[in-house]
C-alpha cells in the first residue's frame, strides 16, 4: 500500500444517503446484467426472449445513470473544464464560482420543472409490457435535478466547489 491512500480505518465514513445510493447502484447493474444475459441466452439458444427483461434494463439504466450522476457530483468526479477558473485568484475566481453556481441551479430548475412536467403526464401513461405508470421513468430525471440542487447548495456554503476527482467526503449537514 502507498504511503499517499489511507487505510480503510483513516478514511472518513461516507454518509448513509451516499451508501444508499451506491448500493442501489451495484444492484441496478446487476439487474441490468442478468436482465440482459439472459435475454442473449435465450435468443441465441432458445430463438426467444423475456419482452418485460429489456423494459426492466431500460428502467434500470435510467435510474442509474440519474443515481450515478448525483454521487459523482457530491464526490466532485463529474467532467469540470476547468481552464479559466484554475488560472484565476481571489475575487474574480469567487465571482466566477457564483456564476458558475447560479447557471447551473437555473439549468436544474428548468430540469425540474420539466421533470415534473413529465411526471404529471406519465402518471396516466403506461409501460407497453409490463404496465407501470411512465412517471416512473420521469421521476429519475427529477431525482436528479434535485440531488443536484442539493449539491450546488453544499457548493455554496462550502464556497468552492471540491476539486475535481477529489477523494473527499462531503455531507449534507
Amino acid at each position: 500500500m502507498s504511503a499517499s491512500s489511507p487505510s480503510p480505518q483513516e478514511r472518513p465514513r461516507k454518509p448513509l444517503v451516499q451508501r444508499l445510493a451506491e448500493h442501489f447502484m451495484v444492484l441496478a447493474l446487476a439487474g441490468m446484467v442478468v436482465a440482459v444475459f439472459v435475454n442473449v441466452v435465450l435468443r441465441y439458444v432458445f430463438s426467444t426472449s423475456i419482452v418485460s427483461y429489456e423494459e426492466i434494463s431500460r428502467l434500470l439504466f435510467v435510474w442509474l445513470v440519474a443515481v450515478g450522476t448525483i454521487v459523482a457530483a457530491f464526490e466532485g468526479k463529474h467532467l469540470g473544464f476547468d481552464m479559466l477558473t484554475s488560472r484565476l485568484k481571489g475575487r474574480s475566481r469567487k465571482l466566477l464560482f457564483w456564476a458558475t453556481q447560479a447557471l447551473v441551479a437555473g439549468g436544474m430548475l428548468l430540469l425540474l420543472k420539466g421533470s415534473w412536467e413529465q411526471v404529471i403526464a406519465g402518471m396516466d401513461s403506461y409501460s407497453t409490457v409490463l404496465g407501470y405508470p411512465l412517471a416512473l421513468g420521469a421521476a429519475a430525471t427529477l431525482v436528479l435535478a434535485v440531488g443536484l440542487l442539493v449539491g450546488v447548495v453544499v457548493d455554496l456554503r462550502r464556497g468552492e466547489p471540491l476539486p475535481h476527482g477529489s477523494d473527499a467526503e462531503t455531507s449534507v449537514e
